[in-house]
This record gives structure tokens, sequence and C-alpha cells, in this order.
């Protein structure tokens, strides 16, 4: 079918077709209930039992990166510090479904929603470990099982800002006049339209909905690694800036390392496009306490 919006699906998953999948292909969890937990741009996630959880690919796009998602997760045990979602079930498109699919365990925990800053704090460290060494991986490794370089082109910030302004602009009714005000003026005021191209290994689309914390708010889970890439580390630093108050960050890079002011700009930025995409999609699914999350997000990301 046509896409209006660009996360629009181009097919749809439902439980019954997904059941039939899992269960032809792995019968061993045929008699185990199927129930969707919900969709992102990409993919349509399904918890099977209370021991696994399912992706389907809902875009022609996404096909290709789950497969390399499938190939390199498993060579990232040594590099993750946070536990993360390593494939276990390696599933084969059938019944006119066009597209893989990747069964994996299931991780306990909660999305981090309306957290507390004093919780936010908490993760401050345990982030920098992670990010420091997943960035640490192998680029030769993840380019001979075909991760691409940013293929986003994330570094360009001129292409950015003209199309956050448009976004702002058609969000304008559920903005206040002071919150688009400000976003606005950030993005006058910001002066600089390409950053230099770093290389590191990255997740690629760290944020909030593929974040899980625990019971304390300590975040515990980092899952949906479908955009993983490779490009500029600022790409996943976003998270110091929309996930972090602004006094816990100086906690963050003392762990993580030294960054440039050019990297932390880029970082930023991207604080602020990504919740603003979340935000367009939450609108179009009728979602408020999406949509008041991505507007803390990037309020958190504009603070210093």
């Amino acid at each position: 079918m046509g896409s209006s919006n660009q996360w629009d699906a181009e097919w749809e998953v439902s439980e019954e077709l997904a059941h039939k999948l899992i269960s032809s292909q792995f019968p061993q969890l045929a008699s185990k209930s199927v129930k969707k937990l919900g969709h992102g741009w990409d993919n349509t996630v399904f918890l099977v039992g209370a021991e696994y959880v399912f992706r389907f690919p809902r875009r022609e796009v996404a096909i290709n990166r789950l497969r390399i998602e499938g190939k390199i997760l498993p060579m990232l045990k040594d590099y993750v510090s946070i536990t993360y979602s390593v494939p276990l079930f390696f599933g084969e498109g059938d019944y006119d479904y066009p597209a893989p699919f990747l069964g994996y365990p299931y991780l306990s925990g909660e999305f981090p929603i309306g957290l507390t800053d004093q919780q936010r704090a908490l993760s401050a460290t345990t982030l920098a470990q992670f990010l420091k060494s997943l960035h640490a991986f192998p680029i030769q490794i993840a380019q001979e099982n075909g991760v691409q370089h940013d293929h986003r082109n994330m570094t360009d910030i001129a292409l950015r800002k003209e199309k956050m302004h448009k976004f702002i602009t058609d969000l304008a009714l559920h903005f206040s006049e002071e919150e688009y005000h400000v976003i606005s003026n950030y993005l006058e005021q910001l002066e600089t339209e390409k950053v230099k191209q770093k290389h590191v290994f990255l997740h690629g689309d760290l944020h909030f909905k593929n974040m899980l914390v625990d019971m304390n708010g300590r975040v515990s889970g980092i899952i949906d690694w479908g955009d993983i890439n490779i490009g500029h580390p600022a790409c996943d630093l976003n998270l110091v800036y929309s996930f972090l108050p602004p006094d816990a960050r100086s906690n963050f890079f003392k762990e993580y390392g030294d960054v440039d002011e050019e990297t932390k700009l880029l970082a930023r930025l991207i604080a602020i496009l990504i919740p603003i995409l979340i935000m367009m999609q939450a609108i179009d699914d009728r979602d408020e306490k999406l949509v008041d999350e991505a507007k803390a997000n990037i309020k958190r990301a504009l603070a210093d």
C-alpha cells in the first residue's frame, strides 16, 4: 500500500499471522500465546508467551537492517555492558509475508517515561560505560557484515535544520507558544552548517522507546538495534541531552571521555530531532503519553 507518512506500514502483521509464522518455523513455540506489544517506524513487536519478543519488519527498508542486526548482535557480547537483545530465533517470510523476522529473549523493564531528574542521573555512569565500549567495536568487522556508513547523513546540520523547521511548523498546534519559540530560536541561532565526519560503531537510534529501566529508574536494557551503522558518535551521544538532566552530564563525560564542542553541538541537535519525530508519530497514533514524554525530552535537551 502507499504510505502517506514515512512511518506508515507497507504491510501489516496481525497476531494471527505472527502466530502462524512463528509456530510453523519454531514448533517448540506453537503452544505459546502471541500478543502485539506495539510498533515503531520499521517493525511490529509481539510478546510470545512470557519469555520471548519477536520483531517483524513492516517496511521494506527494514529487511536488510534486520538481517545485519541478526549477524552483528551476537558479536557484541564483549562490547555491550548493559543487557541487550540477542536474537535466538531467525525466521523467514512465508504465507505471503515478505520479510525475515527475529525472536529474542524478553527483557524485563519499563520505558523511561515520567522519570524524575534524580532517577535519570542514576544512569549517567552506566550509559557512559555502555557507549564508550560500544563505540570501540571494530569498524572492520562491522563493514564485513554489511553495516552501512551514516546512511542518514547526520553530520549535515543545515539539512537537519531545514527539516526541523518544517516539522515544528507542522506541529505548531501541539506546542505552547513558548515551547515553539524556544525551539525555533535555538535553530535560528545554530550557525554551524556541517560537522566533520567521524567513524565509530553506533546503535544509531537511542531514545526513550529503545531503552528499558528497572523499578528504580536505572537503565537496565537496550532494545531495537535496527539502525546499527558506522557514523558520528554524536548520534548515540544525543542521550546525554535528551535523557540526562544538565547536572548529570559532567559525570557522563568523566567516564566516557572528553568530547569536542562540535560533537556536543550535533548531539544536542539530534537530541531534539529524535523526540520531534517520535512526537509526530505519537500524534498520528493519538498517544498523548508519548507526545508528553517527547516534549519533555526536547525541553531537557535544550536545558543547560
